[in-house]
């Protein structure tokens, strides 16, 4: 049985050459088209003729999207680069791509690559880029199990990735991400808070940032187009503290698009070996819109949120200490737990205060969540009116203007926790 394969090379003796390699090799390629752009490419791959493609890594307009919806359809990516080029075989691992040859390579090689890419594609199981484009047929039933799957690779990285959630109705993500991401720096651990609100994040304002170009939205464009590397994210992210880089957000709902799931997964790989510490404010929407979607390349505007949920190491859900606030949060701890059933969940109330829910608000709030989400693990942050007030209004940090604040002394020791810092009996580092 034949495997048939795609060519979109640059260069018509690379080509040529390629073709007939494949052709005459022993593991049954058979090149069904040489296509001759991206957008041939795409348009053939979507149509199920094949199940491989060899690309090079000068193709015009190649971008990480594209590369997802590659492999997001079944198709394996093996890249070809000119013999020696260093830096084209760079740029293909940024995209995504795992396999790269050499264009003069031997016909068993060539085949090679390509027979093992195709096993890895049918063998990996699903992952990030499950959340780059609608997929109805998710929808449909399951086929049985297949056997002896991979694992899944961990990340390279070694940074801790907290994304910050909560339903709607503005719980306090915001304040709960900056200020972690704060009293991490202030231990001494390399930080990055990013703003990653499709729906129009607010940290730049939150810290005073008054931004027009969202660092996050930059990093994306380098990440898709194969440039993003630490010296690039660095330049993006804007240290506003020691030990402390922010990456801003959109301002505007309606550039969603610019935070594509596949270009965001590769800042957050990037980012792990940036800094100790990433804390992401996330949107609150979970929809994955396949089952509404017919386009099944469409972008997804949620999978900004959904694919930060499934890299994190550790996910907070934030919710109002009040009825609805409670309500909305242990409706919302369901959906987590079905939109990304791997998440470490880690539960904050906020705004912690007796008028709305009795006179002994923490134990009532414990009881609740336990009873109806099945949490028994609650950060209650009391309620600072005043301090963030003055923190929003000033631009700076909780800690910078109420280093006293009762909730400033749980979020920072929630951040100790996250970062396996021992505190002292005063909250302090212990040495």
């Amino acid at each position: 049985m034949s495997l048939p394969v795609l060519t979109a090379v640059t260069g018509a003796r690379w080509e040529s050459d390629l073709v007939e390699a494949l052709e005459r090799s022993s593991h049954g390629l058979d090149v069904v088209r040489r296509c001759v752009d991206l957008p041939d490419l795409l348009a053939t791959a979507a149509s199920g003729q094949a199940r491989a493609v060899l690309l090079s890594a000068d193709l015009r307009r190649l971008d990480r999207e594209s590369i997802a919806r590659l492999i997001s359809g079944g198709v394996a990516v093996v890249g070809v680069v000119s013999p020696g080029d260093a830096e084209g075989e760079d740029r293909l691992h940024r995209l995504g791509i795992a396999k790269v040859v050499p264009a003069d390579a031997t016909a068993e090689v060539l085949a090679g690559a390509v027979a093992e890419a195709v096993e890895l594609s049918t063998g990996a199981p699903a992952a990030v880029s499950d959340y780059t484009v609608s997929t109805p047929q998710r929808t449909m039933p399951n086929l049985p199990p297949v056997e002896d799957i991979p694992p899944y690779e961990a990340p390279t990285g070694t940074g801790q990735l907290v994304a910050v959630w909560g339903p709607t109705g503005a719980p306090g993500r915001t304040s709960i991400a900056v200020t972690l991401a704060s009293e991490m720096a202030l231990f001494g651990v390399p930080t990055l808070l990013a703003d990653a609100d499709v729906y129009g994040g607010v940290v730049a304002q939150t810290l005073g940032l008054l931004d027009e170009a969202p660092g996050l939205a930059a990093a994306c464009r380098s990440a898709n187009n194969g440039s993003l590397d630490l010296q690039a994210l660095a330049r993006h992210a804007r240290e506003v503290l020691p030990r402390l880089r922010v990456l801003t957000g959109i301002q505007r709902a309606d550039r969603w698009p610019e935070l594509r799931a596949s270009a965001i997964e590769q800042v957050w790989e990037t980012a792990r070996q940036l800094a100790a510490a990433i804390v992401v404010d996330v949107g609150f929407s979970l929809e994955s819109d396949e089952e509404i979607s017919f386009d099944t390349a469409a972008p997804r505007r949620n999978g900004a949120t959904l694919t930060t949920l499934e890299m994190a190491n550790t996910v907070i859900a934030v919710g109002g200490a009040d009825p609805v606030g409670l309500q909305r949060l242990v409706r919302g701890v369901a959906e987590l737990r079905e939109a990304v059933p791997t998440a470490n969940i880690r539960v904050i109330a906020n705004a912690v205060r007796k008028g709305p829910v009795g006179s002994n608000p923490e134990s009532q709030i414990r009881d609740a969540l336990m009873r109806y989400a099945g949490v028994d693990d609650v950060v209650c942050v009391p309620y600072d009116r005043v301090g963030f007030d003055a923190a929003l209004a000033q631009g700076r940090t909780l800690a910078e203007v109420a280093s006293g604040s009762a909730a400033r002394t749980q979020l920072r020791q929630l951040a100790a926790s996250l970062m396996g810092i021992p505190l002292g009996k005063k909250g302090r580092r212990r040495r």
